[in-house]
């Protein structure tokens, strides 16, 4: 028999290739692990900034309540917030909260930036892969951020109550033991509304946060990649740091007046003898901010605001950095 005749009729078995990951979507699509990237790896340094940023945020909010609580009294400055809740109530005291601040980190902080590492990404594929300006990275911040406020708004408004609730006399005081407790007893007792009160200013104040601490962090570290010269994938600490630290700035001043209308808003309780609220709204409670404090009251703690703001934007993009490392070896993504 012609030996070509021969070949031909000898049947050919099939290479074994290696077995497919389990993560691979397809051949040539990404796979669930590379989709999923920027959201696990920026949940976990957001939880990890907000355990090391926590005692900085609490004074921040009892700041920003304590004109609201203790009418015509002078403020206290930061370090007397601190020191005075050490005394009084015990170093634990400055971590009040923090289970509702791990939860909403868990899902607001995975949201705010996962959104917007992925929708800035799309952008960058649809630009050839060059970088995207900076209204792009600001449309990718703003889409983002609110994204993520509506979904987080419940453990937003569950913080800023147990934050608050010591500053309280203890008639006054809602006395939440956990952050499921709160959730539960908001919607039981108030309606499941009210764990979305002050929804308006958290949009406004995601959205303000994420322009500020991404899209301005990602403009300043390509500003300094061009001055220092270092590889974009391996950028040194200094570029790193000196980029967090341009984010948490304007992260702090544009978002700080609507933080300030939050935490007022979502604190609020009805007048005991006429059964009303303080504000019967965002433009009200802006107004009467204003009106009565002056608009410099808006950026009321902006030091402690700007303390938190800083380090817990260098915290996470620093932390992000080393965990998507970590992330990337465990399944071998590029």
């Amino acid at each position: 028999m012609d030996r070509r005749l021969s070949l031909a009729m000898t049947p050919v078995r099939p290479k074994l290739d290696a077995a497919p990951s389990p993560v691979a979507l397809s051949p040539e699509g990404p796979s669930y692990a590379k989709i999923a990237m920027p959201f696990v790896t920026s949940g976990i340094a957001a939880c990890f900034a907000s355990c090391v940023i926590h005692p900085i945020d609490l004074a921040k909010v009892r700041l920003q309540l304590f004109a609201l609580q203790n009418p015509g009294q002078p403020k206290p400055s930061f370090p007397a917030i601190i020191g005075g809740m050490v005394q009084k109530d015990g170093i634990t005291s400055i971590y009040a909260g923090l289970s509702a601040s791990l939860m909403r980190q868990a899902i607001y902080g995975t949201a705010r930036m996962g959104l917007h590492r992925t929708f800035s990404d799309m952008l960058q594929e649809r630009n050839g892969g060059k970088p995207i300006g900076f209204g792009e990275k600001a449309v990718a911040g703003l889409t983002g951020g609110a994204l993520a406020v509506m979904i987080g708004t419940p453990f937003d408004v569950a913080l800023v109550r147990m934050q608050g609730d010591t500053m309280k006399p203890v008639a006054e005081r809602r006395g939440y033991t956990h952050v499921f407790n709160a959730l539960a007893r908001i919607s039981a007792e108030e309606g499941y509304g009210a764990l979305y009160k002050g929804l308006a200013p958290n949009v406004l104040r995601g959205m303000s946060m994420n322009v500020g601490m991404m899209a301005c962090s990602d403009q300043a570290k390509e500003m300094m990649l061009s001055i220092t010269g270092d590889d974009p994938k391996k950028p040194s600490l200094t570029t790193r740091i000196g980029a967090a630290a341009s984010g948490g700035f304007f992260a702090a001043f544009l978002s700080l007046p609507f933080d300030m209308l939050k935490s007022r808003l979502q604190d609020m309780k009805p007048d005991p003898k006429t059964g009303r609220m303080p504000f019967k709204g965002l433009a009200d409670c802006g107004m009467s901010i204003v009106s009565k404090e002056g608009p410099i009251a808006l950026w009321t703690g902006f030091g402690a605001y700007y303390a938190r703001c800083a380090p817990h934007a260098m915290v996470i993009l620093l932390t992000v950095d080393e965990v998507k490392r970590v992330y990337s070896n465990v399944f071998n993504i590029q």
